[in-house]
């Protein structure tokens, strides 16, 4: 298995569970509107950081990757795939805020 079949694997199911949270949500249009910016200033700031920390661990030799599964992009020396896994962390965590919070908010009314 190649990281990017692995990468794949983990955005589609963050994605899965964020597009089920999303539609069991009373409030779907609010929680979009309130969150789209958040989300992609958060982000920007992962893929920012994700870079800096990836190149860092990788330059001290702290990371190795087999070079035959890799797709090849590298950023600085970070490949591409590396960047998958906080995306996936973000798409993620919101979903099970919501999918939690819909089980243990004290009384009925809007999701947040």
């Amino acid at each position: 298995m190649t990281y990017v079949s692995l990468s794949v694997v983990f955005l589609v199911i963050a994605a899965a569970v964020l597009a089920l949270a999303l539609a069991v949500s009373h409030d779907r249009r609010g929680l979009v509107h309130r969150w789209w910016l958040p989300a992609v200033c958060s982000a920007l700031a992962l893929v920012v950081l994700t870079a800096v920390f990836d190149n860092v661990m990788i330059a001290t030799g702290l990371m190795v990757y087999e070079p035959d599964h890799l797709a090849g992009v590298l950023i600085g020396a970070a490949p591409i795939e590396d960047f998958a896994y906080p995306v996936a962390g973000l798409l993620l965590l919101p979903a099970v805020w919501l999918l939690l919070g819909r089980r243990f908010q004290r009384g009925a009314g809007v999701d947040e």
